[in-house]
Order: C-alpha cells, then sequence, then structure tokens
C-alpha cells in the first residue's frame, strides 16, 4: 500500500509499503480518506519531535477513514462506517483513561505521525475504543478535523477555560486551523470575539466567520488594541498558541482574574514572565495538550449541526510536503488536508 514517510529533517517520500495484517481482537481496520495537516506535523518534518523515533516514519497525526474490516470481538461497529480515529495509542487501564482523560494517559504509546507510525497511510489497524464513528452528514475532509483542530479547541475552550456564554475572547492567529474553529465555537454561544491575523486580507475573511474586532498584528499592538476596546478592562479568556511572541501581551489583555489556555508555542519553546503580575491579577493559566476522546464526538456533533470546519485547501496525498510548507509560511486560512 501507498504511505508518506519522513526520512529525514524535511525529507518526505511517497513510498510502498506492507498491507497491514488482519485486525487482532478488538481492533478495527481503517481505510483512510483524508489526512489533516497541523503544527505538530510541520515540527516533526522540522525534525523536532523531541522523543526518541524510529525514521522512516509514516506521518499523519490526524485524519478520518471507513471501517475496511473487524477483529474478533469488535461491536457497536461495521464495515463501511465512517469513523475519526483518536491520534494517540492510550493504554485504556490506567486511573486516567478510566475517567475519560485520554489526553492524561499514564502509559500513553505515542502520537501517531509525531513519535510512531500515522495515518498518511491507505490502511491502518488501532484498538476500536480509539476511534469515533462519524455522522453520516458529515464529510471525510470534514471529520478529519475534529480529532485535532476542533476536538483540541473543543478541550481547550470548555473542559479548561470553562468559556461561558456572552464573555470575551482573544483569539489568537485567527486563520489558523484551530484559531478559525475557535472563532466559531466562541461565537456560537455568544461571546465577544477579538482575533489576531496577519495581514488584512484574512482579517476581513475572520470578520466573515463573525470576529467582533480584528487586529493585524504586523501594524497593531494587539494589547494596545484589546485594552482600548475593554475600556483597560481586558477580556475574560485569552486563546494562546503562538508562544513567546505573544505571551507577555496575552497577559496584559486579561481582566483580573482571567483565564489563558494554550496549545501551543510555534514561535519558540521559552519566555518570561512578570511573576508578580500573574498573582496580582490572579491569572489562571492552564496548558492544554491535545483533547479527550469524548471531545471529539462533541466536535463531530457540532459538525453535524451545521458547524464546519474552514478549509484552505485540499491536496493529493503525493503533496503532503507542499502542504507543510504552505503551513509553515502561515499563509493559510483554516485548514489544510490531503485526500487518498
Amino acid at each position: 500500500m501507498k504511505a508518506l514517510q519522513l526520512f529525514g529533517d524535511r525529507d518526505l517520500r511517497l513510498t510502498e509499503v506492507p498491507d497491514p495484517d488482519a485486525p487482532g481482537p478488538g481492533e478495527v481496520q481503517i481505510r483512510v480518506r483524508a489526512v489533516g495537516l497541523n503544527f505538530i506535523d510541520v515540527w516533526g518534518f522540522r525534525g523536532m519531535a523531541f522523543a526518541k523515533r524510529k525514521l522512516p516514519l509514516t506521518v499523519g497525526a490526524e485524519a478520518a477513514g471507513e471501517i475496511a474490516a473487524l477483529g474478533e470481538g469488535v461491536e457497536g461497529l461495521k464495515v463501511g462506517d465512517k469513523v475519526a480515529p483518536y491520534g494517540a495509542l492510550t493504554c485504556g487501564r490506567c486511573r486516567a483513561c478510566r475517567k475519560g482523560r485520554d489526553n492524561l494517559c499514564e502509559e500513553v504509546g505515542g502520537v501517531l505521525g509525531f513519535h510512531v507510525d500515522g495515518f498518511a497511510r491507505e490502511f491502518v489497524n488501532l484498538p476500536a475504543r480509539l476511534v469515533v464513528r462519524v455522522p453520516d452528514s458529515v464529510s471525510f475532509t470534514d471529520a478529519a478535523c475534529a480529532p485535532i483542530a476542533f476536538g483540541t479547541v473543543q478541550h481547550m475552550l470548555f473542559d479548561n477555560a470553562k468559556l461561558e456564554p456572552g464573555e470575551t475572547i482573544l483569539v489568537h492567529a485567527g486563520g489558523s486551523g484551530i484559531g478559525t474553529t475557535a472563532i466559531k465555537m466562541a461565537k456560537a454561544i455568544g461571546c465577544t470575539v477579538f482575533t489576531t491575523v496577519g495581514d488584512d486580507a484574512k482579517g476581513e475573511k475572520a470578520k466573515a466567520l463573525g470576529a467582533d474586532h480584528v487586529i493585524n498584528y504586523r501594524t497593531e499592538r494587539f494589547e494596545g488594541e484589546v485594552r482600548k476596546a475593554t475600556r483597560r478592562k481586558g477580556v475574560d479568556v485569552v486563546f494562546e498558541h503562538v508562544g513567546p511572541e505573544t505571551w507577555n501581551g496575552s497577559l496584559l489583555c486579561l481582566k483580573r482574574g482571567g483565564r489563558l489556555v494554550t496549545c501551543g508555542s510555534t514561535s519558540g519553546v521559552s519566555t518570561t514572565m512578570n511573576l508578580m503580575q500573574l498573582f496580582q491579577q490572579q491569572y489562571r493559566i492552564t496548558g492544554s495538550f491535545g483533547c479527550r476522546i469524548a471531545n471529539i464526538r462533541d466536535a463531530l456533533d457540532k459538525m453535524a449541526g451545521g458547524m464546519n470546519p474552514v478549509i484552505d485547501t485540499v491536496l493529493p496525498l503525493g503533496d503532503f510536503a507542499q502542504g507543510l510548507e504552505r503551513l509553515e509560511s502561515r499563509k493559510v486560512f483554516g485548514k489544510m488536508l490531503v485526500t487518498l
């Protein structure tokens, strides 16, 4: 079967690999139809996995497909069902897994496409407990945005930031896959949304999604604009994933007792901060990685209800590297996907 594999830093090749065995007990075999591209793929592409991994590595951390075969004992799924797989090899046994906190698994076997072979291949076998059935009305390309783009945002906004209707929120990088999703999810519950973008064209698109205040961070200081618009009060929540370039400005945007939730550091891995500001303003800062399996179900329900992901480009599998380069350039508005 075809697979897209990483052989070294920025060295992606479309190769032929052996077909998988028949699924074992409790497993399903998925015919992959679409793969979402994310910044975790960019980090892996650059050679920044921060963990031991064996090359060549099949890439792709987010996908959707259909059940091609069932292993013994699998219930609740049938051949032909559309599914979105969870992207981490959790154990299913530890206390975190039993409590539905999948992304805190104590014995996780790695993130697919980053530490272990991922989804950019025609077929993959996974434990049935790690797949979520996709509603019939949701397309493969939309469903391929559920495990990371939608699931991550669902987890950040509602599990961690506890975003409530009517609150104010600053969403950084409103043209990114998770940024566009965060705007949609926040507007859906009646929040006032501030967002940052890198150019005016993206700003117009963000407004069309429902953003109330759009700030071009290349021409304006976003923290000044947010504080001016909120009469120096600040916002309830900041949705962070940029890192050092925006971190301290994000803290200045928060009202007293405000919440900052972060899932990324695309501009670097470390920064400094004012600790007196942290405790005097009583900020609550939460790190958020991935999502729970339940978040994927919630995400797919929202898609079935009409909240579609914003798609920038859909490419054939062989153009995965070009897709990553476009993502890395920050020229995208929404999600990049490849189809098989």
